[in-house]
């Protein structure tokens, strides 16, 4: 990875070009991206901005592209443009990103060509370029002292505006507070929210624009480190992700998630009345996904600033901060266990919902791996191998587990019609969970009456368990159980 503290000229191959160009490409791609996507959902408007940003970076490094290979990125692009034209997804947008990415290592980076160089070239576009366009543009102004206070601060600062984002979408009594700050009408345009976006807009495209590649030969770190006591910066403060951005990083990440901690011990774990205009539901539901993906950056950080080896680890100050932030993430994962079970308790289990359940221990339990490995002084490839048992493990487990008859058994016995707190059973979804949810069908229909059209969907499981047990060859276990049971009810009880 490129040293962001070494000059542009030896940190790699860097594509000169006018910058007022490059800055005025870029600002007209961010005012693109606001008109397309600031309030509007996604679609087209994706393919778009693709190709703008393709354009724009040709024109803005038109000097010293590899003109061979323009043909082969363009055609590249296309093809990954199609999946994004017939339906905006996650699977679209990942190939839309790649494709990019690949494109401009293709006309822009000659040095690089076997897959490791090259992987290691899109983790470096993707993971750090981001951030060097706060950088280079303070850069532009040449003051050395607000670039040295910058690389401290960059980092910092942007994640904790990423876990606020998350926090804040995940939890509705921040939402309000934060939307009392709002001026009104007069500020409606120019929002903390456009800002946020106009910054990320700019952050993103311009490593497309201003290109720098890190150099194939990285210095040893000794000699890295030698340089840097040669210069008088401390050790551990060369760095762009150095001790006193981890530092003040942690800092500033425990106290904004400490507000969230509080606000779920009272009203998640306390079970403190809520103010009148925010349903408890609201409250549940809207923090257990965020919740998670707030949980995975977090541990993708501890990782990344707690590397072994490195200067961070072995600090007296940033190893308890670091086991303070992981044990608050690991309680958000329980609350988000929490809220999540909360929610089921109304509108009862899906095959996502289990999904997301194993999902949430699996995430406390990584976190609290990360932490064994801080503390045993265990090694990056350890951690992995744990996490590796982990899921294994958990999969094994679930292969012998009948979600299906879970779900169904739950949703018909906490159902409405059961005398439950859940909603009313959703008959479409049971009868969809197949064969085995045949049973709690039969509950259901009970509790619901005589239905000729029920009976008549029942009778279709019925036959689709029979074929699927017509032959020892498809004989199972787990259909042999359910039809000794379906054999050991009267026949009364499934004809009304």
């Amino acid at each position: 990875m490129t040293d962001l503290t070494t000059p542009a000229s030896d940190a790699g191959s860097v594509q000169e070009g006018p910058l007022s160009i490059k800055a005025a490409i870029v600002l007209a791609l961010a005012a693109l991206a606001d008109w397309l996507f600031y309030g509007h959902g996604i679609g087209i408007s994706a393919v778009i901005f693709a190709v703008a940003v393709a354009c724009g970076s040709i024109l803005a490094n038109v000097a010293t592209l590899n003109r061979k290979q323009v043909l082969l990125a363009g055609v590249l692009l296309l093809f990954a443009l199609v999946p994004a034209i017939e339906d905006f997804n996650v699977a679209s947008l990942t190939f839309m990103v790649l494709a990019l990415g690949i494109g401009l290592l293709l006309t822009t980076n000659r040095d690089r060509h076997d897959l490791g160089e090259r992987a290691a070239g899109l983790c470096d576009l993707y993971l750090v370029g981001p951030f060097r366009f706060l950088r280079d543009a303070i850069s532009a102004f040449n003051l050395p002292a607000l670039k040295t206070g910058f690389a401290v601060w960059l980092i910092p600062v942007v994640l904790s505006g990423i876990f606020l984002f998350l926090l804040v979408s995940a939890n509705p009594l921040l939402e309000k507070w934060i939307s009392l700050l709002n001026p009104g009408n007069t500020a409606s345009y120019l929002s903390l929210g456009r800002i946020l976006f106009w910054t990320v807009a700019l952050s993103i495209v311009w490593p497309f624009i201003h290109v720098r590649w890190s150099s194939k030969r990285e210095m040893p770190a000794a000699l890295a480190e030698a340089a840097a006591l040669a210069q008088g910066i401390p050790s551990g403060q060369n760095h762009f992700f150095g001790v006193a951005t981890i530092l003040r990083s942690l800092i500033l990440f425990n106290l904004l998630f400490a507000v969230q901690t509080v606000l779920d011990a009272i009203y998640l774990w306390g079970n403190v009345a809520l103010p009148s205009d925010i349903s408890y539901a609201s409250y549940a539901h809207r923090g257990a996904y965020p919740l998670i993906v707030t949980a995975l950056l977090a541990a993708g950080f501890v990782l990344a600033a707690m590397r072994p080896g490195g200067p961070a680890e072995q600090s007296r100050v940033i190893r308890p901060l670091v086991y303070l932030w992981v044990a608050q993430n690991v309680l958000l994962v329980m609350s988000s266990i929490l809220r999540l079970d909360l929610y089921v308790q109304i509108y009862l289990l899906t095959w996502w919902r289990i999904a997301a359940f194993i999902w949430m221990i699996l995430v406390a339990f990584g976190l609290v791996l990360i932490v064994a490995r801080i503390i045993l002084n265990r090694s990056n490839a350890w951690l992995i191998r744990a996490n590796l048992i982990t899921l294994t493990a958990t999969l094994y487990v679930c292969s012998l587990i009948n979600f299906a008859s879970i779900i169904a058994d739950y949703n018909v016995s906490h159902s409405r019609e059961a005398g439950g707190k859940g909603v009313w059973i959703d008959m479409n979804y049971l009868l969809s969970l197949g064969p085995q949810a045949l049973p709690a069908v039969d509950r259901a229909i009970a509790l619901r009456g005589f239905d000729p059209t029920l009976v008549s969907r029942r009778g279709c499981l019925v036959e689709q368990q029979k074929k699927e047990t017509a032959s020892w060859r498809s004989w199972g276990f787990r259909n042999w159980r359910l039809q000794r049971a379906l054999d050991a009810q009267p026949k009364s009880s499934t004809t009304g």
